[in-house]
C-alpha cells in the first residue's frame, strides 16, 4: 500500500507530477563545479572549508570540496561556493 509515503508524494503519483519538486522537498541544483544552490533546507549541520554538511527534510545533503564557503543563507535557501567535488545525499535510516 501507501505507508510511508505522504498525501504530496501520494497526489503528485496521481496527477502525474512526480517530476515536479513537492512543497518542502529539498532541491539542489549544482552550477559548474563552483556553486551548489540548496533550497528548502533545515540549517547547517558540520561546516569546514573540505566538506559541509546541510541538514534536509529526509537527510543531509553533503558537498564536498576544497575552499568551501557559505556565500549566502537565507531560510529558504543556501548558496555554497568554493571548488566542488561531489555532491551526495545522506539518507536517515
Amino acid at each position: 500500500m501507501d505507508r510511508g509515503r505522504t498525501f504530496w508524494e501520494r497526489l503528485a503519483d496521481d496527477v502525474d507530477l512526480a517530476s515536479e519538486p513537492l512543497p518542502g522537498q529539498p532541491i539542489v541544483e549544482l552550477a559548474g563545479e563552483h556553486r551548489v544552490l540548496i533550497e528548502n533546507h533545515l540549517g547547517v549541520k558540520a561546516y569546514s572549508r573540505e566538506s559541509i554538511l546541510v541538514k534536509v527534510k529526509f537527510g543531509c545533503i553533503c558537498v564536498c570540496g576544497s575552499g568551501l564557503e557559505l556565500a549566502r543563507m537565507t531560510r529558504e535557501q543556501l548558496l555554497i561556493r568554493g571548488k566542488i567535488d561531489s555532491v551526495a545525499l545522506q539518507r536517515r535510516g
